[in-house]
């Protein structure tokens, strides 16, 4: 029975000689074994302790020598066994809490002196007391492991330049994992199963030939872990509605793919501060993109529409339906709702509810045009939008009413636009 973890070895008796411990723990190998007491010549279960020190290892009898386990925080990998002589605690952590549970077992059937069939002690090899592996790169063909598996203490992991098709099944079970980088593939789509990846903070697409960016990606815990995607250098056309729920993203590249849109409630994504999206198809952004505030902009070689406030699109009735009027009245008194509540098509109508100059909220029924905004009032820095030196882009606009888009007009002409 063999356990990888952290170790020390605390002295119970240091506090009577005004001594403290050190507090840390070192990468050990612990295993449980017969061994051959030479004084009197008995073989009895001790536990080895192993480090790259002392491969030879430090052993502990166990027989009925154990006062106490304390496994209060088994489950996040650390525990202490407290052995009666000598007089020391062994505190371990940063272990496999399943493979920690084992140990402790078979320790407790030691101390019972329970018969458990147990090999000799031998000392471990100079690999097996190695700090775990966090970080790995693997940047061709010729390197990618077919018949092992990834450490699963990895953080870090890239894989480029290895033409993958597909996202290998053996990268989502590292649960440690908080950078992957999968740049210079072939990948054409993402598995919904990478949003299990609980520490993930990173995630790097870039120039590969995915066509979409899943709902349900941006539903998993990549709401709570992800601050920065590249998706840049794909196939990308558009980004769901719910890409806007992956709200601690602080930097996001959507360069040189084919997006004709930006999510509506892009402006939700309150703590975003670096946001590339040059080479695509914008031609105009969504109202919500106002709310950013960020620290850098690239909309480069977009090809935006000459805005005309004139130039509208009215979607309006006379009086207006009661659903319109009803989902006004739930959007703009922040009723709660959901498809347990009402159906589901009309949650969809209210999650893209549009706001008018007024403050008033507008569903399916609105007058829209365009309006010209120089990018910096939403950022520090603005790299040109094309070769003649502009930093003006076209912002969707919506209003309520015909009253609300008169005003509107009225203010531009006062104002000078044409």
């Amino acid at each position: 029975m063999k356990l990888q973890c952290d170790v020390e070895v605390v002295n119970r008796m240091l506090p009577a000689f005004g001594m403290k411990s050190r507090g840390k723990g070192t990468r050990a190998v612990l295993s449980i074994g017969k061994h051959l007491d030479k004084a009197s010549q008995r073989s009895d279960v001790y536990m080895m302790i192993c480090t790259a020190k002392d491969r030879a290892g430090c052993k502990y009898k166990l027989k009925d020598n154990i006062e106490k386990f304390f496994t209060w925080f088994v489950e996040e990998g650390k525990a202490t066994v407290r052995l009666k002589e000598p007089a020391v605690d062994v505190c371990l952590s940063k272990a496999d809490a399943g493979s920690l549970k084992n140990f402790l077992s078979a320790a407790r059937l030691a101390d019972r002196g329970s018969g458990v069939p147990l090999s000799t002690l031998t000392p471990v090899r100079a690999r097996d007391v190695e700090q775990p592996k966090k970080k790995l790169a693997i940047v061709s063909r010729r390197d990618y492991p077919l018949a092992s598996s990834f450490p699963c203490s990895l953080e870090q992991l890239q894989v480029s330049y290895c033409k993958l098709s597909r996202v290998d099944m053996r990268m989502l079970s590292l649960k440690a994992l908080r950078k992957l980088d999968l740049s210079n593939n072939h990948i054409r789509k993402l598995p919904a199963t990478i949003g299990d990846l609980g520490c993930l903070s990173e995630l790097v697409l870039h120039n590969n030939r995915l066509e979409a960016f899943g709902a349900a990606l941006c539903l998993s815990t990549l709401q709570r872990t992800l601050r920065l995607l590249d998706l840049s250098q794909n196939r990308l056309r558009s980004l769901p509605a719910q890409f806007c729920l992956l709200k601690e993203l602080v930097g996001l590249k959507l360069d040189d793919n084919e997006l004709a849109g930006l999510p509506f409630h892009v402006g939700r994504l309150s703590k975003l501060r670096f946001l590339s999206a040059a080479h695509n198809q914008l031609a105009v952004l969504p109202n919500g993109f106002r709310r950013l505030s960020l620290e850098n902009l690239d909309l480069f070689g977009n090809p935006f529409v000459q805005p005309n406030p004139l130039d509208h699109k009215m979607r309006l009735t006379f009086p207006l339906p009661l659903q319109e009027l009803c989902s006004r009245a739930v959007a703009d008194l922040r009723i709660p709702y959901g498809p347990h509540l009402i159906p589901a098509h009309l949650c969809r109508e209210l999650d893209a509810a549009k706001t008018c100059d007024c403050g008033r909220v507008c569903v399916g029924f609105f007058v829209k045009t365009a309006v010209s905004m120089n990018l910096h009032r939403v950022s520090h820095t603005v790299v040109l939008v094309d070769d003649t030196g502009g930093t003006d882009a076209p912002v969707r606009q919506h209003f309520c009413s015909l009253s609300c888009y008169s005003e509107f007009l009225d203010n531009a002409l006062q104002r000078g636009i044409r």
